[in-house]
């Protein structure tokens, strides 16, 4: 097992690794292979509905692998083995009581009317359910939020090529982004996806290294956990549920309300049924059985992936001597940030040809989560902006063209938005505020325009801008004033990402009474309109002639008694 010294580690980590001969083939290989399934499917990629949903043509296995590969780009590794150096196993909360359930959601109350629909986008629905109010308000926002996102891919591939090979973080930013840029452009969606499918094996088989390495350094899961202890002895870093009965007995800062109420019930619920980027990939199955099932298959996979990203953050916290801190005060002070816990465990153990296989399966993380963004605002921008304001009668060439050129604007404006991460804590709490300000209120939107036929269009509209202008008022507040986060988050110990789960809470709250009331107080549309996109008033294919395994209810039921027992081991 090649492991660097680490107090070398700490002091010489920019020029220690260098690429050899086999880790700079591993990786021209795949930039190749990238690359050329980009030309390849240009050639079937030559109407709207083929660049935007892949010509809805996906088995539900493709589909659900896309769909979670979507979010396990670079983001998702970096970011949370960074957040769990920062906050410990209560990181696997966005994956055990946030990601699952709500994947299990979307596949079998949500899918059906926005497959059925057949909309474009989470903002299309919103048109047929809200009118033109809603959807303009939530593309807008939407449009913001994905190009935010892609640039935090660019900030955290770059920062990997900076710390593990020494590389500029600014010609890190362009080459891996034209790459990006030059599939997505010729292929579409459907390049996106078959990229997706093939950079998620190779982030399982790359990231698999540091956990596999770090177990068998500390003695496995028993010894990591006694040297987490050894070094820090006050701070409970290791159980899921025990620390959350206060405020104050986890480093976080959060009660069991904050990751109960705001992250499982809104936040994580809102982001995998509303956030564009991951739906767009379960609109592209071939029918609604499928689209029905490809959540549900990536909600098995989701439940292990807290192996490759939160391990590492833990045997970080086991290993590394040094302390990481903030990214604001590593940039001012020459420290190592919380963001930097993958590649610092990268380099400990990576030698020739792991050091490549593992920078490719960051490189192909980077790209998955960076494709996904550009490709989804390529749509919400064309369908839900373009079209219905500015050219509402052009050719489905017109617009086919029109996605092309806007996913280079994406690209380019992402560029910029990279520069924006290097001025905030850490990767994952950015994140999470944006997905605050914007997820949060929607999913009340859409949930009620799911299953309450009586919202009318000026609810949704009003309920929706209430949220989001909250939620982001209330962020400016404590800025402001930082004595408001025990009004906000409920204790003055909060940290960021407490503050952000109940932030996102109240920011739901007041959308959904905003909707109630106003709706109250206008006039329902018919509900003749409202067949095929609010419940009551749709009729849903039957799956009785189906046997009992082959039911997406029945393989929800699954993963649901699979997810308490996986909570209960590690509470």
């Amino acid at each position: 097992m090649n492991v660097i010294p680490l107090p070398v580690l700490a002091a010489e980590l920019p020029h220690l690794l260098h690429l050899g001969t086999i880790d700079f083939l591993i990786i021209l290989i795949y930039f190749v292979f990238v690359l050329g399934i980009g030309f390849y499917l240009k050639r079937f990629a030559k109407t709207g509905e083929d660049f935007f949903l892949a010509g809805r043509s996906m088995t539900a296995w493709i589909a659900g692998l896309s769909f979670l590969s979507a979010n396990l780009g670079s983001l998702e590794l970096m970011g949370w083995a960074g957040a769990t150096y920062q906050y410990g196993i209560l990181a696997a909360h966005w994956y055990w009581i946030g990601a699952v359930p709500a994947m299990v959601l979307l596949g079998i109350v949500m899918m059906p009317f926005y497959y059925i629909s057949k909309t474009h986008s989470v903002p299309g629905y919103l048109q047929l359910r809200f009118g033109n109010g809603s959807r303009a308000l939530s593309a807008i926002t939407f449009a913001v939020m994905t190009i935010l996102m892609s640039g935090i891919n660019m900030f955290a591939m770059a920062l990997v090529m900076k710390v593990v090979l020494g590389w500029d973080l600014y010609v890190s930013i362009w080459i891996s982004s034209l790459t990006v840029g030059t599939y997505v452009v010729f292929g579409g969606l459907l390049s996106a996806i078959f990229n997706e499918v093939l950079q998620f094996m190779l982030i399982w088989l790359g990231a698999l290294v540091i956990p596999i390495m770090g177990l068998i350094e500390t003695g496995g899961w028993t010894g990591m956990v006694k040297r987490i202890h050894e070094q820090f002895p006050a701070t409970d870093y290791t159980h899921l549920w025990a620390p959350l009965s206060s405020f104050t007995s986890n480093p976080m800062g959060i009660h069991w309300t904050g990751i109960v109420f705001g992250l499982g019930s809104v936040l994580a619920m809102g982001y995998w049924t509303t956030d564009f980027l991951v739906v767009q990939r379960v609109l592209t199955a071939k029918n609604l059985r499928a689209a029905k099932m490809a959540p549900i298959i990536g909600a098995f996979f989701k439940m292990l992936v807290p192996f490759i990203v939160i391990l590492p953050g833990l045997l970080a916290l086991a290993l590394l001597p040094i302390k990481l801190v903030p990214e604001t005060m590593a940039a001012s002070g020459g420290a190592h940030s919380y963001n930097e816990v993958l590649p610092l465990m990268l380099a400990r153990y990576a030698g020739p040809g792991l050091l490549g296989l593992g920078i490719t399966a960051l490189i192909a993380g980077f790209m998955s989560g960076m494709a996904g963004n550009i490709s989804a605002f390529s749509t919400v921008w064309t369908y839900d902006i373009y079209r219905p304001m500015f050219k509402p009668n052009a050719t489905d060439a017109h617009y086919l063209a029109m996605g092309r050129w806007c996913t280079i604007l994406g690209v380019l404006v992402s560029i910029g938005a990279a520069y924006l991460c290097m001025h905030f804590k850490s990767i994952m709490d950015y994140v999470q505020a944006l997905f605050s300000f914007f997820i949060a209120p929607l999913f009340g939107t859409v949930l009620l325009g799911m299953l309450w036929k009586r919202a009318t269009n000026a609810g949704g509209f009003w309920g929706l801008l209430a949220g989001v202008g909250s939620s982001i008022g209330m962020y400016a507040w404590v800025q402001v004033d930082p004595k408001a986060l025990k009004y906000i988050a409920l204790s003055s110990n909060a940290q960021d990402m407490a503050e952000n789960m109940y932030r996102a809470l109240w920011s739901w709250i007041i959308c959904v009474l905003v909707t109630v009331v106003i709706s109250y107080l206008t006039k329902p549309r018919p509900e003749q309109e409202l067949v095929g996109l609010v419940r009551g008033c749709t009729t849903l294919p039957s799956e009785e002639h189906c046997p009992l395994f082959q039911r997406p209810a029945f393989w929800a039921v699954i993963v649901i008694l699979i997810l308490v027992i996986v909570n209960f081991i590690f509470r």
